[in-house]
């Protein structure tokens, strides 16, 4: 598709817009920007005729969003803050023999991936890296991640997915709860409160299959939309939960969580390493998937 130039904007027409936006008053913009108010009028005045649309509505000696530029100013404050990323991970790279951008799931990134990363950093400090968190899929073409680690099924539009890892599930609360259900004070099959993650609302009940225990609480009890949450209501006691392994290596291994019973589970989904098509001969992609995989053989996240 062919891109009219001339409706690509001037990032210094888009900064004197945000700018004069958040002050509402060209002259605080012009003295941030160190400009002429002059300067910065003109420029919105451009952005304003290439865009066809009024951005501002002057009133006295102030200026005041019209609809239309309420509707422009986060896309353009989106837009600057990538463009600044763009520019800092240039220079950062520059300075590098190369620079990988990988994408993870928020918990999985901080409780497994970063605090491996050591281990791959002493063996390429020459390699600029950046991570982000994504909780969802997102377009390739829309942002230039070179790698993502994502949770699921093998299926990724513009990707090509392999094959991380399984995820395992563990019940695992307090040890103060856990005694409880020890010495029988609480029968855990029945009547220990259950904790639930809202975006898996049938884990209890597909693990009370997978281990032929029927359990008429499946479904009941305290329900978390993040993992950090949902571990730390089960080390406060509040229930049991069922956790991935990979997410409680540091809180088994402390004592603050303990296992209720030796009853695994091995979830419907699992852990992908997504590159981009375009990118699958990405050298520095390769040596991180490689690193990716060594780590898993060492100990493998659930």
């Amino acid at each position: 598709m062919d891109v009219k130039r001339s409706l690509v904007p001037d990032i210094v027409n888009l900064q004197a817009f945000e700018c004069a936006a958040r002050h509402q008053n060209f002259s605080r913009a012009a003295e941030e920007l160190n400009l002429t108010q002059s300067a910065v009028s003109r420029q919105i005045a451009e952005l304003e005729q290439q865009t066809g649309v009024q951005l501002f509505e002057r009133i006295r000696r102030r200026v005041i969003l019209s609809d239309a530029g309420r509707r422009l100013l986060s896309d353009v404050r989106d837009l600057l803050v990538r463009s600044e990323r763009l520019m800092i991970g240039a220079v950062a790279s520059g300075q590098m023999k190369g620079s990988l951008r990988i994408a993870t799931l928020p918990t999985f990134g901080a409780k497994w991936l970063v605090p491996r990363l050591k281990s791959f950093i002493s063996q390429h400090p020459d390699i600029a890296i950046t991570v982000e968190s994504r909780s969802k899929p997102f377009s390739f073409s829309e942002d230039s991640f070179d790698l993502a680690i994502h949770f699921g099924q093998s299926a990724w539009a513009g990707g090509v997915t392999a094959f991380l890892c399984n995820e395992t599930v563990l019940p695992t609360t307090s040890p103060a709860l856990a005694e409880r259900i020890a010495c029988g004070e609480i029968d855990f099959l029945h009547t220990a409160p259950l904790l639930h993650l809202t975006t898996r609302p049938k884990l209890w009940s597909d693990w009370s299959q997978c281990w032929a225990q029927p359990l008429e609480n499946a479904y009941a009890g305290l329900r978390f939309d993040q993992f950090s949450m949902l571990t730390a209501a089960a080390i406060s006691g509040l229930g049991v939960a069922l956790l991935p392994t990979y997410l409680i290596e540091d809180e088994l291994q402390a004592g603050v969580l303990v296992p209720v019973l030796d009853a695994p589970m091995s979830t419907e989904n699992a852990y992908y390493v997504v590159r981009p098509e375009e990118k699958r001969t990405n050298q520095i992609a390769d040596l991180f998937q490689q690193w990716l995989l060594s780590q898993v053989s060492q100990n493998q996240p659930g």
